[in-house]
């Protein structure tokens, strides 16, 4: 079992920053990708960013944000985080975290995107709200 959550959402004014937290609790040693995942109502999930968690964390971004958002670890926290500087109001949403167990640190990238929107991730979080007003 492996449980997530998600904090630091809030409101901001657009170019404003946030830094939202994910914070893994049991068998985290399963879990070899963590990606961030934002959905605003009304409208389809997409992908953010995602970190390969073993090693130091190869990281990968989706073009349209790679930039403004950085997704980093603490492994001695046990927590993912995403730095979200600039923010737009086209960035709120609800943000969540999800983890999977396949293991491939190229996986960990583009086609964990993918299967994050097909949900293809074991594990995810409860959701943190990001909501930037213009």
């Amino acid at each position: 079992q492996v449980q997530l959550v998600e904090s630091g959402g809030g409101s901001v004014q657009a170019g404003g920053s946030l830094r939202l937290s994910c914070t893994a609790s049991g068998y985290t040693d399963s879990v070899n990708c963590v990606g961030w995942f934002r959905q605003a109502p009304g409208k389809e999930r997409e992908g953010v960013a995602t970190i390969y968690t073993p090693g130091a964390g190869s990281t990968y971004y989706v073009d349209s944000l790679k930039g403004r958002f950085n997704i980093s670890q603490d492994k001695a926290k046990n927590t993912v985080y995403l730095q979200m500087n600039s923010l737009k109001p086209d960035d709120t949403d609800m943000y969540y975290c999800a983890a999977a167990e396949r293991t491939g640190r190229l996986w960990c990238g583009a086609d964990a995107v993918e299967a994050g929107l097909a949900s293809g991730f074991e594990h995810w979080g409860q959701g943190t709200q990001v909501t930037v007003s213009s």
